[in-house]
C-alpha cells in the first residue's frame, strides 16, 4: 500500500449481494474492496419469515491529506461508477452466478478455496464445479424405492413429479407395482394421476389400500395431501401415516420458483417430516439455478431429479449435480477470455489441498 494514503472500512448491511454492489459502487468508488460477506440472519420471531442479509465489510484507501470528514460515506449518493472491464475474482463471479451467500461462505472456509481462487478464472470454475458435485454426491448407488411418498407443498408440482418418477420406473427400469393416493382430513385432488397410471398399466387405490409390493422387487409409490407451511400441526395426519406404514423413502418435491423465504419455509417443513430425498419442479421458470446448491449441500436430502417443463414423461434431468454445474457456472470457453488465457483442461486441485 502507498505510504501516503490512509486505509478505512465500513461495514453496512443489505438485502442482497446485487445491492451490496451497487452500494459500494455509489459510496465508495471504484476502488474500495470487499474484505467479508456473511449472511446475517434477523433477531427475534423475524428470523422465522424475513429472509437472512448480508453483512458486508468494505476497505478503501484515503489519502492521508483528506480530512476524515471528507472520507465519510456522502448523506446523498453520487452517480454510480462504471466498473472497469478487468477480471473478475472467482468469488465475485459465483455471487453473479446466484450462489448464496450461505454457499459462498462454505466455499470460501474450505480448504481447497485458496487454490480454486488463486487460478486463472476458467480453471477456478471448473474446480468449483467438481469440488461442489464431489461434496454434495452420495458414494454408495442408490437402491430402487419399494415404498416411497411424494410430499411438499401446494403449487410445488407433487403429482407431475410422480407421474415423472412412474414413466421412468415403467419405460426405462421395467418396474412394476401402484400407486396409493390418501387425503386424510385435507382434499387431495388426483388431477392427471388415474388417467396417467391407466395408460402406464400401473394400479391406483385410494387408502385404505394395500401399501405393500404386490410383486417382488415390485414399488409402492404414495400421493399424499399438501403440506401447509402455517403450521406443523397441520402436517400431524401425513406423519402418522408415514410412520404407522414405515415409509421411510420420503421425497419432498419444491418449487424452484418460490421466493428465497418460501422456498426455506417449504424445506423446513419437509425435513421436519423426515425426506429423504428432493425434487425441484419449475425450473423452465426460473433463470438462476445457483441458490438451489444451498439446498443439495450437507442438507441430508439427496437429490432426486429437477423437472424443467409440464410434460408427465419427460422434461427431467436426473443427473441433478451434473445439470447444476452446467447451468450455475459458466462454461471454460467463457470466461477465458475475460482473463486472457486459454482454455484448459481442470487441474486437479482438490488432489493438492488434500
Amino acid at each position: 500500500m502507498n505510504s501516503s494514503a490512509a486505509t478505512a472500512c465500513y461495514k453496512f448491511t443489505v438485502r442482497s449481494a446485487d445491492e451490496a454492489a451497487t452500494l459500494i459502487r455509489e459510496r465508495l468508488g471504484p476502488g474500495a474492496r470487499v474484505l467479508s460477506v456473511r449472511s446475517v440472519d434477523g433477531g427475534g420471531l423475524s428470523r422465522l419469515w424475513s429472509a437472512p442479509r448480508l453483512e458486508v465489510i468494505a476497505q478503501v484507501d484515503v489519502p492521508a491529506e483528506t480530512p476524515a470528514t471528507e472520507a465519510a460515506l456522502p448523506a446523498v449518493a453520487a452517480p454510480a461508477a462504471r466498473l472497469p472491464r478487468s477480471p473478475r475474482s472467482l468469488a465475485e463471479l459465483l455471487r453473479r452466478c446466484g450462489l448464496t451467500p450461505a454457499v459462498l461462505n462454505r466455499l470460501q472456509l474450505a480448504p481447497v478455496w485458496p487454490q480454486l481462487a488463486a487460478a486463472p478464472l476458467h480453471r477456478g470454475l471448473a474446480e468449483t464445479g467438481r469440488y461442489l458435485c464431489h461434496e454434495v454426491a452420495t458414494h454408495s448407488p442408490r437402491a430402487p424405492f419399494t415404498r416411497a411418498a411424494f410430499i411438499g407443498p401446494a403449487g410445488a408440482g407433487r403429482t407431475t413429479a410422480l407421474c415423472k418418477w412412474l414413466s421412468g420406473e415403467v419405460f426405462r427400469r421395467a418396474r412394476l407395482g401402484h400407486v396409493v393416493t390418501a387425503e386424510f382430513e385435507r382434499p387431495n385432488a388426483p388431477g392427471p394421476l388415474p388417467v396417467f397410471c391407466e395408460a402406464l398399466g400401473v394400479p391406483l387405490a385410494h387408502y385404505p389400500a394395500s401399501t405393500q409390493p404386490a410383486t417382488p422387487g415390485g414399488f409402492v409409490y404414495f400421493d399424499l395431501p399438501a403440506l401447509s407451511l402455517r403450521d406443523p400441526a397441520d402436517h400431524a395426519a401425513v406423519a402418522v401415516f408415514l410412520d404407522r406404514e414405515a415409509v421411510t423413502q420420503r421425497i419432498l418435491v419444491l418449487n424452484a420458483a418460490y421466493e428465497a423465504g418460501t422456498l426455506r419455509a417449504a424445506f423446513a417443513a419437509g425435513r421436519a417430516l423426515a425426506a429423504t430425498h428432493v425434487v425441484f419442479t419449475h425450473l423452465d421458470e426460473v433463470t438462476q439455478w445457483g441458490r438451489l446448491w444451498e439446498f443439495v449441500w450437507d442438507s441430508g436430502l439427496e437429490p432426486l431429479f429437477l423437472s424443467t417443463g409440464p410434460s408427465l414423461s419427460g422434461d427431467c434431468e436426473e443427473d441433478v449435480l451434473d445439470a447444476l454445474v452446467r447451468r450455475t457456472l459458466p462454461s471454460s470457453d467463457d470466461t477465458a477470455g475475460e482473463t486472457g488465457d486459454e482454455p484448459a483442461e481442470p487441474a486437479a486441485l482438490l488432489s493438492t489441498a488434500a
